[in-house]
């Protein structure tokens, strides 16, 4: 009877495709839905029910959730037979082609005696890498992953926290960085379900109180954008309240670190007009939002365009915040019923081979980017994290735009144009203003780099940056830099030329000391078979920072005779100066880096014998 049952969803399936493949195709499905059928006839799912459920379910997902051919409907079907049963990926060529067979195969995990990293990754990097080819495999193991949240219950809890971890780690943001909007939510709200069930039930809680709430609220609104639209002839446009769910409220409460009612953005208001050829979408956006302003009080500084600068995903509507008649700030979305297909279908909603291709270009090149460098960042790590970024759009002076992560700062910006001018990256002029290269960008800034040959990119940098493709440079760069095979110590910082001497320490590094620091001294009389000979000598390579104290009596001048010494007459880096003038006598404090002893006690005798200087004094720079 169950099967009969099966037999009659899949009639259904059938039929519904008839209505856009060829006979032939739909022949095709039916028979790889047969194959199936038989290669798990005598399988059964952990919930009970006849294993070919699963296959169906995915297929159907495939099909009408995605769109996509037959070719990849047949895979869907057959994605688990050459896993599970005696079937080979050569029957399944046999009867069904190359292309069928090739999609099969990617998503089929290998068994292998060892893995490169671990089973897990392995099988992710193994359906990356059908991307050279195109995108098909990922999305039949998105339909699968998908079917297997959403059946989840029937698995053990430590199965439940493998699978939804993998889901949040992966699936979901494959999901965004495909513009799968749809699918992304629905698969971060089932892993957040199954990993954290006490935390997901009190905020669906939440969430579907405010929900019923909002309906109420906005009812009067609602019929008012209503009414305008009919008004002003913008006829089959539509209206809907939209709810950003229970993991996205909950990711927004614990990265902003407030409670639930303060989280914004909860909910938005999407008005959906036609896709209609005789206009275009940014001239029937603007006409909507002028309407709606000249009705409604804009919130300043909220509109966003996506239309003219869409999401790295694709991704593309008009925002603005208005103000409602009952007192609130309520955020809206204009978007024609082209924008809001393409948030489900994401880079498969223009189906023209040029838009697939391109996308899958440039998804490719950071593929390649990152297997290049997998030894300086994690491999998937640097996957997951390109995948789930928002976006933002700034802008070169020339009116370029470059699409980098929310957060992204004036260096990301640097390496996105250039690695030379990100790694020689000495300034910033953002909107005209002078800035540190750290500074963070916010969307639509316009951004100027300044380069200097003598920059050389620090490993601080590397907490500055959020892009792949700046950590990967930066990373390389820094592991071509000659490191220092000492440690200093933190309280006598010697320098090549001082009399030194090592201790070993207990993890094997080797701390540098002067042999007159007091620590030195009592580490001789406590751990004297940890002494090492060490030979600290100058390397033009390497500047230490250090510190020193001028006392002086003021006059004209005396600040830009310091300055004009060290920086032209020693040609030293003076990174810090701090003057105070109190009755007539200077202290001035500088910071610059030198080479060795011998270069620092030149800087001090040089300092020393300038007219009304009175006394140069090292200071320890930690202070």
């Amino acid at each position: 009877m169950e099967y009969l049952e099966i037999d009659r969803g899949v009639e259904e399936l059938l039929a519904i495709l008839s209505r856009r493949l060829e006979a032939e195709d739909v022949r095709r499905i039916k028979e790889a839905y047969l194959l199936a059928k038989e290669a798990h006839k005598d399988q059964r799912r952990k919930s009970g029910e006849p294993y070919i459920m699963h296959p169906l379910a995915v297929a159907r997902i495939v099909a009408e959730e995605l769109g996509l051919g037959a070719d990849p409907i047949i895979a869907a079907f057959l994605h688990d037979v050459v896993e599970d049963t005696l079937y080979t990926i050569e029957d399944i060529r046999e009867r069904f082609g190359d292309d069928v067979a090739f999609l099969v195969n990617v998503v089929t995990k290998k068994k292998k005696k060892h893995y490169e990293a671990t089973k897990q990754i392995d099988n992710y990097k193994q359906m990356l890498d059908s991307l050279q080819y195109d995108i098909r495999a990922l999305l039949i193991k998105l339909a699968d992953r998908l079917h297997n949240m959403r059946t989840l219950s029937s698995m053990r809890p430590d199965k439940q926290m493998k699978i939804a971890g993998e889901t949040d780690y992966f699936y979901a943001p494959l999901a965004h960085r495909l513009g799968l909007y749809h699918i992304k939510r629905e698969l971060e709200n089932l892993s957040f379900r199954f990993r954290c069930p006490r935390d997901y039930a009190m905020m669906f809680e939440l969430v579907e109180k405010e929900r019923l709430e909002k309906e109420t609220k906005l009812a009067p609104f609602m019929a008012k954008v209503e009414k305008m639209l009919e008004d002003n002839d913008i006829m089959l446009a539509r209206t809907e309240i939209v709810c950003r769910g229970p993991y996205s409220t909950w990711k927004k409460m614990h990265s902003s670190g407030c409670d639930y009612n303060h989280v914004e953005g909860k909910f938005y208001v999407r008005i959906i007009y036609p896709y209609g050829h005789d206009y275009s979408e940014k001239d029937m956006s603007l006409k909507i939002y002028s309407m709606l302003t000249d009705r409604f009080k804009e919130k300043p500084g909220s509109v966003a365009n996506y239309i003219d600068s869409p999401k790295e995903n694709g991704y593309q509507s008009f925002h603005v915040k208005l103000l409602t008649d009952a007192g609130t700030w309520e955020e809206v979305h204009i978007s024609s019923e082209r924008m809001v297909r393409k948030s489900q279908f994401g880079c498969l909603s223009e189906r023209n081979e040029g838009n697939i291709a391109n996308w899958i270009e440039k998804f490719k090149q950071l593929l390649k980017d990152i297997a290049n460098h997998r030894k300086e960042v994690e491999y998937m790590d640097g996957i997951t994290s390109s995948f789930y970024n928002d976006d933002i759009t700034v802008f070169t002076p020339d009116g370029k735009a470059v699409i980098l992560p929310k957060d992204a700062t004036a260096l990301d910006f640097a390496f996105e144009i250039h690695s030379k001018l990100g790694e020689h990256a000495q300034y910033a002029r953002v909107n005209g203003r002078l800035c540190s290269v750290k500074t963070v960008l916010a969307s639509g800034d316009c951004i100027e780099i300044g380069t200097n040959e003598n920059i050389v990119a620090t490993r601080d940098w590397l907490n500055h940056v959020m892009t792949y493709k700046a950590k990967t440079h930066l990373h390389a760069i820094i592991n071509k830099q000659k490191s220092i095979p000492y440690q200093r110590c933190e309280n006598c910082h010697p320098l090549p030329g001082d009399e030194v001497i090592g201790f070993k320490s207990e993890d094997g590094k080797i701390i540098l000391h002067r042999r007159d620091c007091k620590s030195a001294i009592r580490l001789a009389s406590q751990k004297g078979d940890d002494i090492v000979a060490v030979n600290f000598e100058e390397d033009m390579d390497f500047l230490y920072p250090t510190r020193i104290v001028v006392t002086a009596i003021d006059r004209y001048h005396l600040l830009s005779d310091l300055i004009d010494c060290i920086t032209n007459r020693l040609k030293l880096s003076l990174t810090r100066i701090l003057t105070e003038s109190v009755d007539e006598i200077v202290t001035c404090t500088m910071d610059f880096r030198v080479h060795s002893s011998a270069e620092l006690q030149e800087a001090i005798n040089s300092i020393s014998s300038i007219d009304s200087v009175e006394e140069v004094k090292l200071m320890n720079i930690t202070e």
